[in-house]
């Protein structure tokens, strides 16, 4: 009998001890969505996971540097630009065929060849959110972005999502077609559909695990505002988003990026949730360890990864040294941007289309008044051609892949 019981409390014993071994193992496997463990992430499998992207900037956000216009920053004056060339109708078929046009599958397919593993995709609030129905999924995007992710899912490359245009403007520049402030800090109505639009998104792809997360405010609080009176208010938003997201996402990955061009960490707060990311910008800056040690030791001192959501714009030298730099620091990276017109900073260049000058020219000219606008308005005929040849030229058969930027990047 005392063997008996013996042997029974053994089995108890075993069992409670392989009991004990689960749940680590379950984590050690994975639960099948990217994850941060440590100051590193890992795969849906619980691999080690070094994330290398690039930007798809001025698809669903256009940005004017990239038209080569001067002035004619944002999507909103770029709008305006080819509404007076071609008219409201012209225009909502110009830019229902660049969504359709700029990226598509065949991109994605050439992001996977070209060795990339992730893309981030700057997202303008307009194309999902009506403020009239704020907790209903309204507008073109979601259909582009269904249609995306799939893409990427078929590649095998993970998506972050970027608000890179919120409600009031997070920025306060062109770049998140904001009026010129970043008045989502003092406006309570463009908080909430913040929040209404990142429940929706998370509430959406909570099940997808290509999504690689949420990237929650790109860039917020340029550093030529009152930074005293704006940056104690992000990371009370950032809470706020984090709380609504995670009322529907337990799984995702969320990235924080600091206040001013994303270099402020300490504005974005300390480590509120699990399973956060700080993100960081920079360009122009010397690609040494010195331009990097304060993400450096704020990753050691709170343990969090860090990833490079934007660099570039520079030398295929510079490229290639800054990019060592995040590899040597085990620094996931995404470089900016993907495609751009008549550029060798970028993966792909767009042939820019016979006639731009005109519609540069035009872009860039005076509108104090209505007179103004008509003497500096191209012949319509130039500028519906023009026009449509940019389309045209915006598929990957017709843009020229810039060899040395891809090599600076330390792909094929």
């Amino acid at each position: 009998m005392a063997t008996l019981s013996n042997r029974r409390n053994f089995l108890i014993t075993l069992w409670v001890f392989l009991c004990t071994l689960i749940p680590a193992a379950a984590a050690n496997a994975g639960n099948g969505f990217v994850q941060v463990r440590g100051t590193q992430l890992v795969d849906g499998a619980g691999q080690p996971l070094f994330l290398r992207g690039i930007g798809l900037g001025n698809w669903l956000l256009p940005e004017g540097y990239m038209w080569h216009f001067k002035h004619a920053v944002g999507p909103r004056q770029i709008h305006e630009v080819v509404a007076q060339l071609i008219g409201d109708a012209g225009a909502r078929r110009f830019w229902a065929e660049w969504r359709e046009r700029y990226i598509t599958a065949a991109d994605v397919r050439l992001i996977r060849e070209l060795g990339f593993n992730s893309v981030r995709l700057p997202l303008h609030h307009g194309l999902f959110i009506d403020p009239a129905r704020p907790d209903e999924p309204t507008g073109p995007g979601w259909a582009l972005l269904d249609r995306f992710i799939g893409w990427c899912k078929a590649e095998g490359i993970y998506v972050l999502l970027d608000l890179h245009g919120a409600p009031g403007g997070q920025t306060g520049t062109g770049i998140d077609d904001s009026p010129g402030y970043p008045f989502l800090f003092i406006d309570a109505e463009s908080q909430d559909l913040t929040v209404a639009l990142w429940r929706q998104l998370a509430s959406r792809y909570r099940d997808e695990p290509i999504v690689l997360g949420y990237d929650l405010l790109n860039e917020p609080i340029a550093d030529f505002f009152d930074q005293d009176r704006l940056n104690p208010r992000l990371a009370p938003l950032y809470r706020r988003l984090i709380a609504a997201i995670r009322e529907v996402d337990p799984h995702h990955i969320i990235m924080l990026g600091g206040a001013q061009w994303n270099t402020n960490f300490e504005a974005a707060g300390e480590p509120s949730a699990p399973n956060l990311v700080y993100t960081f910008h920079t360009y122009w800056t010397d690609p040494t360890e010195k331009s990097i040690a304060p993400y450096l030791a704020y990753r050691e001192k709170h343990q969090v990864p860090l990833y490079l959501g934007e660099a570039g714009e520079n030398t295929d030298e510079w490229i290639q040294k800054f990019c060592a730099l995040m590899e040597e620091h085990r620094i996931d990276w995404c470089f900016w941007p993907y495609k751009k017109m008549e550029a060798t900073s970028s993966v792909l260049s767009i042939h820019s289309p016979e006639g731009w000058e005109a519609i540069r020219a035009f872009a860039d000219a005076p509108r104090g008044s209505y007179e103004e606008i008509r003497a500096a308005r191209p012949p319509e005929a130039v500028s519906a051609r023009a026009l449509q040849q940019l389309l045209d030229n915006l598929t990957v058969e017709r843009c020229r892949l810039n060899e040395g930027y891809v090599r600076a990047l330390g792909l094929k």
